[in-house]
């Protein structure tokens, strides 16, 4: 790297140190108490109590069963007994999600259920945090430091959310400080290129709270195994432009001036550079094998601007409010070669998105009928895409959506709960501009609005207080995004404006409950079958492709997750999850990243004083990196980790990832990690 970056290196060490210098005094400080690190929120993994609230006003939950909403949750103390620094990681600790890589972007995200996050958006207390432009977002880039929460909802998920919940949801959740102060912190090192360092205070006082946090994490680069094979591209060791640097801020500020009236003003602001690795495989169909890309992304920016309001109109009636606008930045400098100093060939260049989303809207809570409840929203958004390269005139892609949704929350009896909704949402093209080979500006023709009506049913049947079944079954909608109209794939492919939505029936039946006193499962069975497909489709023009509706598909698997604690010293769990998935009009084309089976199990055994030794396992069952076939094999990853009490409440963790150093790919071509090992200071307090 540069001597500017070495120069930011050694810095932000050094305040790492610093930080770390700070955590012990403050550990040493008379009067103060530790916080319990145990689970904050049920969960497949483990159950147990943290001191940390859910921001409850950023939450939108099914709540229909006594021991089950339809959300699979990992809680903060989750996050941290497991060091999850990135949501993926977190993510991943759950049945039915599967973590998937884009190679030659250097993205990490997840798939749910086999479908990816343009059909699962992310939301972040509630508000929509993908980016505009292509529905996706880089998963790594959000740290776990400021968290309560991670949620998913699977299929079937609330339509007060929004649109293009086609295979469910995922919901970042922040804290909400309970006490007049509290406040953790924590400092680590992750082998000898990287670090971590995090901290957060906040405190309630009467009507009013206060919350704050950031949080960095930097990778110098990574280490690959010691299997791998050099390659022309590669000679193994540290990975060629493998490194990374995130720094986040949150607060928020919050009034409650009586029961059922709650008034919030939060703000978040990430910032992020990343270096993007060179393909080294061996697939000579994959346009980079002959024409690797040289990318470094210096900047990749996320800002956040919200309100949220609570106001009890009545004894029984609520209406909730939200109104957020939401930035994205982001910089791509492609260079001429793996020396990364020079913009001289014709495929280097220098790429900027400035993009936007502003929006808000209204739900309408009424609980006047006797065991019932019903809420109603309107919501409306702009999604504006902004682009240019070095040179070049601004281009703006535009659009809007209006949606509304019901849903209604009805117990027939003690035991029998159903959940009907329904939901109306259209799409329209505000503006779309192309780029001539002169540089000019003009107008793609203009896109006809889309429309969409869904619907979905849920039953919950409560055996008794801790198991139940429910049965749902979710019609859901994707609109097209605005890559997928209207992106010319750097020349490699053809628009589509009027590209239509895709749509699926997702069914799901899932039990939970506890089979005896320390044994608890979850298991699922469901099917979707998804219509309007869209996907890619080769040579429509002589070495181009385009984007259309390509068919039907299907779906069907199972994932659970069973815990048991034979002793109250002892936890043992495994999840576990099998997807098929069909392409029913176009056989040869295969779905890319999804894996069909997972399994991870892990034990957690916590010895005298408060001492805690954890190892997990997971196996990753081959999966296509394209359309036309290219796989990684399968594989397995074994983590093991050792964390303790040092004084008071300064806590001790260390461990070792990937323990036997497998040699191993979630994406063709762009290995991964290999063995490592990190170690954290915590301080946890109130």
């Amino acid at each position: 790297m540069l001597k500017k970056t070495q120069w930011s290196s050694r810095l932000a060490q050094r305040l790492g140190v610093l930080h770390l210098i700070i955590l012990v005094c403050a550990a040493l400080a008379p009067g103060l108490q530790a916080h319990p690190d145990s689970a904050s929120v049920h969960s497949p993994t483990e159950q147990g109590t943290d001191s940390t609230e859910v921001f409850q006003l950023g939450q939108i939950t099914v709540t229909a069963s006594r021991n089950q909403d339809l959300t699979s949750e990992v809680g903060s103390a989750d996050m941290k007994r497991w060091n999850t620094h990135q949501v993926s990681d977190a993510l991943s600790l759950l049945p039915g999600i599967a973590l998937a890589r884009s190679g030659q972007r250097n993205e990490t995200s997840v798939t749910v259920r086999g479908f990816d996050l343009r059909a699962v958006p992310v939301f972040m207390d509630g508000l929509p945090v993908y980016i505009p432009y292509d529905g996706n977002v880089d998963l790594a880039r959000f740290t776990t430091y400021d968290l309560a929460m991670v949620s998913v909802q699977k299929g079937y998920s609330s339509l007060l959310y929004g649109p293009n919940a086609l295979g469910g949801v995922i919901n970042i959740v922040s804290r909400k400080p309970a006490r007049e102060l509290e406040y953790d912190a924590s400092a680590g090192m992750i082998s000898s290129n990287g670090y971590s360092t995090s901290g957060n205070i906040g405190g309630r006082w009467q009507q009013w709270y206060l919350q704050g946090g950031f949080g960095m994490l930097h990778r110098s680069a990574y280490r690959m195994s010691a299997d791998f094979t050099a390659t022309d591209k590669e000679n193994g060791g540290m990975r060629d432009n493998s490194y990374r640097a995130d720094k986040k801020f949150t607060f928020k500020a919050g009034w409650m001036p009586a029961d059922g009236h709650e008034y919030v003003v939060g703000y978040s602001a990430q910032t992020g550079s990343k270096g993007n690795p060179v393909y080294t495989g061996t697939d000579e169909n994959n346009s980079l094998f002959r024409k690797p890309r040289y990318w470094q992304w210096p900047a990749w920016n996320k800002e956040l601007v919200y309100l949220l309001s609570k106001t009890a109109i009545t004894g029984d009636a609520t209406l909730k409010g939200k109104a957020y606008y939401d930035k994205f930045v982001n910089t791509i400098d492609s260079y001429d070669d793996a020396t990364y100093t020079t913009q001289n060939k014709p495929y280097a260049f220098t790429s900027n998105y400035s993009d936007y989303t502003v929006g808000g809207g209204l739900v309408y809570e009424n609980t006047r009928f006797s065991d019932n409840s019903l809420s109603l929203t309107v919501q409306v958004k702009s999604d504006m895409h902004r682009e240019h390269n070095n040179g070049e005139p601004v281009r703006h892609i535009q659009d809007a959506i209006v949606y509304v949704a019901a849903e209604d929350v009805v117990s027939l009896t003690n035991t029998i709960v159903l959940v009907p909704g329904v939901a109306y949402s259209l799409q329209n093209n505000l503006r779309a501009e192309d780029l001539t080979a002169n540089d000019e500006i003009v107008n793609f023709p203009k896109a006809d609005a889309h429309a969409a009506i869904n619907g979905q049913m849920a039953a919950f049947y409560n055996i008794d207080h801790a198991n139940s079944v429910s049965l749902t079954l979710a019609r859901k909608t994707r609109f097209a995004t605005l890559k997928d109209r209207y992106s010319y794939r750097m020349g490699t492919a053809i628009p589509n404006p009027n590209l239509k939505p895709e749509s699926a029936m997702n069914y799901d039946v899932t039990y939970t409950g506890n089979l005896g006193e320390n044994l608890f499962c979850q298991a699922s069975l469901y099917y979707s079958h998804i219509t309007n497909v869209i996907l890619s489709v080769s040579n429509v023009q002589p070495g181009k492709a385009q984007t259309q509706n390509a068919g039907s598909a299907e779906f069907m698997g199972f994932d659970g997750a069973i815990r048991y604690s034979p002793a109250q010293a002892i936890t043992t769990g495994i999840n576990c999850s099998y997807i098929r998935q069909n392409n029913l009009t176009h056989p040869s084309l295969y779905f890319i990243g999804v894996p069909s089976a997972v399994i991870r199990a892990y034990a957690i055994y916590t010895v005298l004083n408060g001492v805690r030794v954890q190892a997990s396992t997971e196996y990753n069952s081959m999966r296509y990196s394209t359309s036309y076939g290219t796989s990684v094999p399968g594989y397995h990853v074994t983590d093991v980790m050792v964390s303790g009490r040092l004084w008071k409440n300064l806590l001790l963790e260390g461990g070792v990832r990937n323990l036997f150093d497998a040699n191993y790919m979630i994406s063709e071509g762009y290995p991964e990690e290999g063995r490592n090992a990190f170690v954290t200071v915590r301080i946890d307090g109130y």
